[in-house]
């Protein structure tokens, strides 16, 4: 059997295929189709299929990680949403917290809502934070505003009324009106999509699930439908923004916990490997063809958050941290008016691409600076499947930035890259200084197809004592995406400070979230030997604005109070390096992750070394300040085998990514054949 993991890139779509009898990786990459993701999908499963002589009924397994609900958000091109909700919040939404995103920059605005206030519309009705019924809800009010919604076009309503995270039967009523109205609509209740306090995330989440559900579901029909072209017999998985799986189905009705998709795929990835390498803290950051995304994991697992903005829109979803800069192989190299050189956020992406990619691209890339460096082989990207065009790259780098800064084509190179690296080491410097953590006791890691081609100069920067790149780094979200397992969340709040009487309402919720996960585990033919439970109390200490994450292994049952006030000051002190033993602590959700847990490929790679050398010749490379234009030798990393040692200057090549070795710098291979790049003096 065959086990398949597929996540699309703005630039390429990648794949690993596990071969489960031969307990061996394979891994593949295609150009995206950005008009059509599922397109590239298609290719992709076509080429693979052929390549490994597949045949498609022994596929058991597909996992996907996608873009397309926050390439929704960032394109803004769906249209308006419909928003019902209690009488006085119509403006919740453009209200907001009265923050400014940038606080000196003035040209810096929030995005309009995603329901114009025409179509927000007030219902009355009123439930009190302790359930007692102030206004009932007028369900004439809630026909008459879905006939106006249905008559302006409507086809996606989001209902969000006051306290319905504990008291949703006001929200199930009118969803019910509104289904039998706009039966076609996509609709969105916020007691479903987020049960949990805070009016303005709650709206805004629940908005956001509604602006992303059409189009998110027209995609999965489509990739449903190319999947059985090809006779496989399985309905695929979709990794969501806190590293597990979903369901098509569950996926479908909340895409909005799909925005961080592929980017949580590659830290849960990133994780494991680090974990099976021996170093569980690693800073990772991922650099693929439009962005770099920067993590940190602690102790072999990420960091997770339960709120992020997207878009300029805050989501309230559990998420694996990640952070985002538009830094990427295809980002564009430009002039400022000030006459300083400056490299993203915008891209070049996979149409036109890079110049050198000679699909039309004008526009000078990071990718084309490597290339004129002599730090890309132009015939080796994807295994040599796609040439590139290093003399157009080097003639669009003299036309539109070195002649103008007045500098050679080397250093204006140079400076592209040494700009782009800056800004992805000041990321990785604030991810880890948020926490408390100084990077120099962390190793990097390196990984997208980018990543390893930039890490020592970006380590340059940092200053982490190693560096460490996994094999096929340019897959590694597809192969997170097999390391994943079936998850969902269930969450209800308690606000309660941390005292018996509190203790107790927590264990009562556990009961019954437990309830819920095993039903919903039963419902998608989860076994019972893979079924399991990760509980998390969210506290803070009164005062604060925002909540710690604490992770029980066994049943909130069997833990006291005091074992849990224990926990939690340690927690914070983890993530924050510091505690208040005498502040009291306040609870304020109860959240339990239902996991169904799913086969994983081998750590121990069975691919590789033994087989003749490794060295496939040698290059001219441009290594800037660490030597200019130097003789390095370049290696096929397949060939390379656990134990073996490369000293500086060096290039290794693989199918998805070129690992760059400046002379000062040392490579071992570890023993799962893993890259571990360290200073050599």
């Amino acid at each position: 059997m065959y086990r398949i993991g597929v996540d699309v890139g703005g630039t390429f779509t990648d794949f690993t295929l596990l071969d489960e009898t031969a307990g061996k990786l394979h891994y593949h990459k295609t150009p995206s189709t950005p008009g059509e993701p599922s397109e590239a999908v298609g290719i992709g499963l076509s080429e693979l299929i052929d390549t490994h002589k597949i045949d498609p009924s022994e596929i058991g397994y597909l996992g996907h990680g996608t873009t397309v609900a926050l390439n929704m958000l960032l394109e803004r091109r769906a249209p308006t949403i419909g928003l019902l909700t209690t009488k006085g919040f119509r403006d919740v939404l453009e209200i907001a917290r009265q923050i400014r995103p940038h606080l000196y920059d003035y040209e810096v605005t929030r995005p309009e809502p995603l329901a114009r206030r025409a179509h927000r519309i007030e219902i009355p009705e009123r439930i009190a934070v302790d359930g007692r019924v102030l206004t009932p809800l007028d369900l004439d009010s809630v026909e008459a505003a879905a006939l106006q919604l249905r008559n302006a076009g409507i086809t996606s309503v989001a209902i969000c009324f006051l306290h319905a995270y504990q008291f949703p039967e006001h929200e199930q009523q009118a969803g019910d009106i509104v289904r039998r109205i706009l039966p076609d609509a996509f609709i969105s209740i916020s007691s479903e999509v987020l049960s949990e306090f805070r009016e303005y995330e709650r709206t805004s989440t629940t908005a956001v699930n509604a602006y992303v559900g059409p189009r998110m579901k027209a995609y999965i029909g489509k990739l449903e439908d190319r999947i059985a072209d090809f006779g496989i017999d399985r309905s695929p998985y979709i990794i969501h923004s806190n590293g597990g799986l979903l369901t098509i189905d569950a996926a479908a009705t909340f895409p909005v916990r799909t925005c961080l998709s592929g980017p949580a795929a590659g830290v849960v990835g990133a994780a494991a490997v680090a974990k099976a390498a021996e170093q569980p803290d690693v800073l990772a950051f991922d650099v693929g063809g439009t962005s770099t995304d920067v993590s940190l994991v602690l102790n072999g697992r990420p960091l997770f958050t339960s709120e992020r903005t997207v878009a300029g829109h805050p989501v309230k979803s559990p998420a694996i941290d990640v952070n985002a800069i538009g830094a990427g192989g295809g980002s564009i190299a430009w002039i400022d008016g000030g006459g300083a050189l400056k490299v993203g956020p915008h891209s070049a992406g996979a149409d036109p691409g890079p110049v050198a990619y000679g699909r039309g691209g004008e526009e000078v890339t990071l990718t084309d600076a490597n290339i004129a460096l002599g730090r890309l082989n132009p015939g080796a990207l994807l295994g040599g499947r796609m040439a590139m065009d290093a003399d157009a790259a080097r003639r669009a780098i003299e036309d539109k930035i070195a002649k103008p800064l007045g500098l050679s084509i080397e250093d204006a190179a140079i400076g592209i890259i040494r700009v782009a690296a800056s800004g992805i080491a000041r990321a990785i410097r604030s991810v880890a200084s948020a926490k408390g953590h100084n990077p120099a006791e962390f190793a990097l890691f390196a990984y997208g197809g980018a990543g390893p081609l930039l890490a020592s100069d970006v380590n340059d920067e940092v200053g982490c004592g190693r560096i460490l790149i996994p094999r096929e780094p340019g897959t590694l979200c597809a192969r997170g995406i097999l390391l994943s397992d079936l998850t969902f969340d269930f969450v209800r709040t308690i606000l309660r400070r941390a005292e018996e009487e509190g203790w107790r309402r927590v264990q009562e919720a556990f009961e019954a979230l437990e309830a819920q996960a095993e039903e919903w585990l039963a419902k998608d033919d989860v076994p019972m030997e893979a079924r399991s439970f990760r509980r998390y109390v969210e506290a803070r200490y009164e005062g604060q604005s925002f909540e710690v994450r604490v992770e029980f292994d066994c049943p909130v049952s069997e833990v006291s109070l005091k074992t849990f006030v224990a926990a939690f000051h340690a927690e914070h002190k983890a993530q924050y390096s510091y505690d208040i033993q005498e502040r009291n602590v306040e609870i304020v959700n109860c959240r339990l992750e239902a996991v169904g847990e799913t086969p994983k490929p081998p750590m121990q790679s069975a691919e590789g070394g033994g087989d003749g050398s490794a060295e496939t010749g040698k290059r001219r490379v441009h290594f800037g300040a660490n030597g200019g234009w130097l003789e390095a030798t370049v290696y096929d990393r397949s060939k390379l085998s656990p134990g073996d040692k490369i000293a500086g200057p060096a290039i290794v090549e693989e199918m998805s990514s070129t690992s760059v070795i400046p002379p000062t710098y040392r490579i071992t291979v570890d023993k799962i054949g893993n890259l571990v790049l360290e200073p050599s003096t």
